[in-house]
């Protein structure tokens, strides 16, 4: 639950901002209750997908100094108590990569969230009850047209009308057109993950310590309105997770529970684990 007090919110006037300042009061705070429960038992990530961008050098340095403050100033209370720092770039790991990790102790843990691409993992429309699902993995799985196929397949079966179907398409096609021309599939997956290790490797870091904190893909919903086929989403989610076992990355996927099949939970009827997720993550004799 978040404290509307403390949201990320106020981090975004820069590293010299009041807000800054009141926001890393909190964390230090935590971090001495944390403390106090025990360092063997807690991790303490102060901040998740910060949202300061570009992430290259023509981006300022303040969420590199807000990082390294807040690491310093919990490293004031608890030089044992674990924390995970982040890059910016909502926490991807173009933001990592363009952190230095000038702070670094044995007790910090690097994460990124890989959701790459977007257009894959977050298939859903802006528009009021538009249709913006479908794409496959990986992309050389299938085809635009029949992407664009059963996504018509799918209108009509919701009841569009011809000039609904037709507006959503103008908005959809170029979705779709534009994934296929980047063909993502295990290469560029790889290359991804890549560029993590290779930063980890420049500065030092042990791969254990780089942490994949979240991955997921939006499950297709019941109307086919938004979201991956489950094969699709499956697939994906295997295809990442080995590739963060291969380099020996832990990791931890996005969430136990929401109502967009993006969970380790069904997302409609009782509490049942899903049991595809679960052999794509390894953990089907679990």
């Amino acid at each position: 639950t978040q404290v509307p007090a403390y949201s990320m919110e106020m981090i975004y006037d820069g590293a010299d901002s009041e807000g800054v300042a009141s926001y890393r009061e909190m964390v230090v705070a935590v971090a001495t209750m944390l403390a106090r429960v025990g360092a063997d038992k807690v991790a303490l990530e102060p901040y998740n997908e910060p949202a300061y961008y570009p992430c290259d050098s023509s981006g300022s340095d303040d969420w590199q100094r807000i990082m390294a403050d807040t690491v310093r100033a919990i490293r004031a209370v608890s030089s044992e108590l674990t924390i995970v720092a982040t890059g910016a770039c909502g926490g991807s790991i173009a933001g990592l990569v363009n952190l230095t990790p000038g702070f670094d102790d044995p007790n910090l843990y690097y994460s990124f969230h890989m959701y790459e691409p977007h257009s894959f993992t977050h298939q859903r429309s802006d528009g009021t009850g538009a249709f913006a699902s479908g794409l496959p993995w990986p992309a050389d799985s299938s085809t635009p047209e029949k992407v664009t196929e059963t996504l018509k397949a799918q209108m009509d079966a919701a009841g569009l009308s011809p000039v609904e179907q037709v507006m959503n398409m103008v908005a959809a096609r170029e979705a779709i057109a534009r994934y296929f021309e980047q063909n993502w599939g295990p290469s560029q997956l790889e290359a991804s993950f890549s560029q993590a290790v290779d930063w980890a490797k420049a500065h030092g870091i042990p791969g254990r310590r780089v942490f994949m904190g979240e991955f997921g893909v939006i499950l297709m919903s019941a109307d086919g309105r938004m979201g991956a086929f489950d094969a699709d989403r499956q697939r994906y989610i295997e295809a990442v997770r080995q590739q963060a076992e291969r380099f020996a990355i832990p990791w931890s996927v996005w969430e136990f529970s929401n109502p967009h099949g993006m969970s380790l939970i069904l997302p409609d009827g009782p509490p049942i684990a899903d049991a595809g997720l679960l052999r794509a993550l390894g953990l089907a004799s679990q």
